[in-house]
């Protein structure tokens, strides 16, 4: 096996990190050597060494089973909590999607058995004034990994955003079911509609749980459900 994957949100807070963190476990608890890349993050602190660390990054970096530098996880780490591509301008740089999709392929010769890129926020997120993040994911031709954000709204997202990745000329391998909204109602119903209309295989659902850990949403998940596991 020696499989890789995009790993994008309905939006941002969907519960990707959670997720992508989960199935490196997973893979590593299975003995598989996993690898874990976020190479754009915004809303990252600056540490005593005067770096740049995004908390999402660092979850990568510790849940894969192969241990990489932080520069090789996140290429890119911008400090202010918003849209990346203003991040970027008021940090003066400009993102391209050619630099992203080169960082993720400089990473690719470690002997993994699964790759998982993680974008940020949701599919269509800018990178500037003409490309998003949907650029990167196509460079690379990876199969995608849609996390659902289960709340209100979800369905209407969720399928709005597999019609984008399958009109981008890629491929929706799988997805996830992630309660952010613990009031959520008809969580049950809500979840088979999207059984129902997605078209791909379901790896599982992470019922809301404050503080949950990647290992303990692994057990929530099928990692066997993937194409190709």
């Amino acid at each position: 096996m020696s499989e890789a994957f995009f790993v994008t949100g309905t939006d941002t807070g969907a519960g990707k990190t959670l997720v992508t963190a989960a199935l490196l476990h997973a893979a590593g608890q299975r003995g598989q050597r996993s690898l874990g890349l976020k190479p754009l993050a915004s809303g990252s602190e600056r540490f005593s060494d005067g770096k740049l660390y995004n908390e999402d990054a660092l979850t990568l970096q510790q849940a894969a089973s192969i241990k990489l530098p932080y520069d090789a996880v996140n290429a890119i780490s911008l400090e202010p909590a918003i849209a990346p591509h203003l991040a970027a301008q008021e940090s003066g740089l400009r993102l391209t999607a050619h630099d992203l999709a080169a960082h993720c392929r400089g990473q690719m010769g470690h002997g993994h058995d699964l790759l998982l890129v993680e974008g940020a926020g949701g599919w269509r997120v800018p990178l500037n004034e003409s490309e998003t993040l949907a650029d990167v994911a196509r460079m690379l031709g990876l199969p995608v990994i849609l996390v659902v954000g289960m709340r209100l709204g979800c369905v209407n997202h969720a399928v709005l955003s597999a019609e984008a990745i399958t009109r981008d000329g890629l491929r929706l391998a799988a997805w996830v079911g992630s309660q952010i909204d613990p009031e959520m109602s008809r969580v049950e119903q809500n979840f088979r509609t999207l059984e129902a209309r997605l078209g791909a295989p379901c790896l599982g659902f992470i019922a809301h749980r404050p503080g949950i850990g990647f290992a303990d949403a692994a057990q929530s998940l099928d990692p066997d459900r993937l194409p190709g596991a």
